[in-house]
C-alpha cells in the first residue's frame, strides 16, 4: 500500500533536478540561457510550494487513492508537454503541471503510512519517505542522462510521462485508504481552522529561524543540483554522462547523512540546535571552499568534495521537528508544513536570478547550440550560494534549542 504512493513520489522527486541533467539540451532546443534554464527550474516549486498546505487538507479529504493518482496523472501530462513542447510556452506550462501534481504526493505517502502501520512504526517510514525522495534524485542524474543519450531528451521525458501514468494507475486500482490504523486519524482540519493555525504559527518568532534556515540552505542546495552537471561538462569537459557521475555524489552522501542525523539528534544529543548550527556551519565552509579551488580541483578530489557536501548537507531533517516543537503541538502539521514552505521559496525565488548571473558573464560561446559558461561564470553562480550557506548558518544559530520537547507556552515564552 505505501510503495505505490512512494514510487509516485520518487517521479515528483525526480523531476526536482531533472532540468540540470538535460540543461544543454534545452538551451539548444529553445535557444535559452541560464535564466530561462533557471525559471524552468523554478517552475515546479511554485505550484508545489502554493499547494503544500491546501495538499494537505485535499488528501484528508478526499483518501490518498483518489488524490496521488490524480496528481500522478497531473505530473504525466506535464511531462508529455515538455516533451512535445516546441515552444517555451508549452514547455514552461508542462514543468508547472509537474509541480502542481507532485504537491500531493509526500503528503499521500505519509498519510497511507499512518493508516496501514502502526503509530511507533510512523517515524521510521517518514525516514524512509524522505530518502525514497533522494533515490528520486539520483535517478535524474545518470540514469536520466544515458535515457537521453538513447531516445533524446524528449524521448526520456515521453518514458518518464508513461511510467507515471502508469504508477498512478496502479495506485487508483490497488491503494486502499481504509488501512487497520486509519481510525486513529483525526477528522480533517476546517480551512478556517488550517488558516487560524496557520496566522499563529507564522506571528510566533521562533518559527522565522528554522524558515529562514531551510530557505537559505535550500537555496544552496537547489541551485548545486541545477547547475552541477553544465558546470563539469563547461568547466571540466565531461560529457554529460560524464558528468552526471559527479551529480550523484550529493545524494548519495544525504541517503546516509539523513537517517544518521535525526538519530544523532534523537538518540545521542538529545539537541536539536547544536548539531544544526554544525552541520550549516560546516556545509558553508565546504562551499566556500568549492569556490576557493572552482575549476582547479581533480576530478577525484571535485567528487570527494560534493561527498562531503551531501555528508554535512543533511541539517534540512532537522528542522520539520525545530518547526515541531517551538509551536503548539495542535498545530504540529501546519508548523511543519510553514518552515517546510521555506526551502521550496528558497528554490524558487533564486534559481532564475542564478541563472541570470551566469548570462551575464556568458563570453559568446556556445557548443551545438547551447550555452557554455566560462569559470568565472560559475564562480558568481556559486559565490551567491556561498552567501545564502552563510546566511543558513546565522539562521541557524538563532534557533531556539528544544533538547528534542515541546517548548512552546501560549503566553509567548518558550519554556
Amino acid at each position: 500500500m505505501w510503495g505505490l504512493p512512494c514510487a509516485v513520489f520518487l517521479i515528483a522527486f525526480f523531476h526536482r533536478p531533472a532540468v540540470g541533467t538535460v540543461a544543454k539540451d534545452l538551451m539548444s532546443a529553445f535557444d535559452g540561457g541560464g535564466a530561462m534554464i533557471g525559471a524552468l527550474s523554478a517552475t515546479y516549486f511554485y505550484p508545489y510550494a502554493a499547494l503544500m498546505i491546501p495538499g494537505g487538507m485535499v488528501v484528508d479529504w478526499f483518501g490518498v487513492r483518489r488524490v496521488v493518482p490524480i496528481g500522478g496523472s497531473v505530473m504525466a501530462a506535464g511531462a508529455l508537454s515538455m516533451a512535445v513542447a516546441h515552444s517555451t510556452t508549452a514547455l514552461f506550462g508542462g514543468r508547472f503541471l509537474i509541480g502542481l501534481g507532485a504537491s500531493v504526493t509526500f503528503v499521500g505517502c505519509i498519510k497511507i503510512a499512518a493508516a496501514w502501520f502502526p503509530p511507533e512504526r510512523f517515524g521510521t517510514l517518514s525516514a524512509l519517505t524522505a530518502t525514497v525522495g533522494v533515490l528520486g534524485s539520483l535517478v535524474s542524474t545518470t540514469p536520466l542522462a544515458l535515457l537521453a543519450s538513447l531516445a533524446g531528451w524528449r524521448g526520456a521525458f515521453v518514458m518518464v510521462a508513461v511510467v507515471t501514468a502508469v504508477g498512478s494507475l496502479l495506485c487508483w486500482r490497488l491503494v486502499q485508504d481504509d488501512g487497520p490504523y486509519a481510525g486513529d486519524a483525526t477528522a480533517a482540519p476546517s480551512g478556517r481552522e488550517v488558516l487560524r493555525g496557520t496566522w499563529l504559527v507564522l506571528k510566533n518568532r521562533q518559527t522565522w529561524p528554522p524558515f529562514l534556515a531551510f530557505f537559505c540552505g535550500y537555496a544552496a542546495f537547489g541551485n548545486h543540483m541545477l547547475w552541477v552537471i553544465p558546470f563539469c561538462q563547461d568547466v571540466y569537459g565531461r560529457s554529460r554522462t560524464e558528468a552526471t557521475v559527479f551529480a550523484t555524489a550529493t545524494p548519495l552522501a544525504l541517503l546516509v547523512s539523513g537517517p544518521l542525523t535525526g538519530y544523532l539528534s534523537d538518540r545521542i544529543l538529545g539537541r536539536r540546535r547544536l548539531p544544526y548550527v554544525a552541520l550549516c556551519g560546516a556545509s558553508s565552509a565546504l562551499w566556500v571552499v568549492f569556490v576557493a579551488t572552482l575549476g582547479t580541483l581533480p576530478g577525484w578530489a571535485l567528487y570527494l568534495l560534493f561527498l562531503a557536501m551531501g555528508l554535512f548537507g543533511s541539517a534540512f531533517v532537522l528542522t520539520w521537528a525545530i518547526g515541531r516543537e517551538v509551536n503548539s503541538p495542535a498545530l504540529a502539521g501546519v508548523s511543519v508544513a510553514v518552515v517546510n514552505l521555506g526551502g521550496f521559496l528558497g528554490a524558487a525565488l533564486t534559481q532564475a536570478p542564478i541563472g541570470a548571473l551566469l548570462d551575464a558573464r556568458w563570453a559568446g560561446v556556445s557548443a551545438a547550440g547551447a550555452r557554455v559558461y566560462p569559470v568565472m561564470a560559475y564562480q558568481a553562480a556559486f559565490t551567491a550560494c556561498v552567501l545564502f550557506a552563510l546566511a543558513a548558518t546565522v539562521a541557524a544559530v538563532l534557533v531556539r534549542e528544544t533538547f528534542g520537547r515541546n517548548i512552546y507556552n501560549p503566553d509567548g515564552r518558550n519554556r
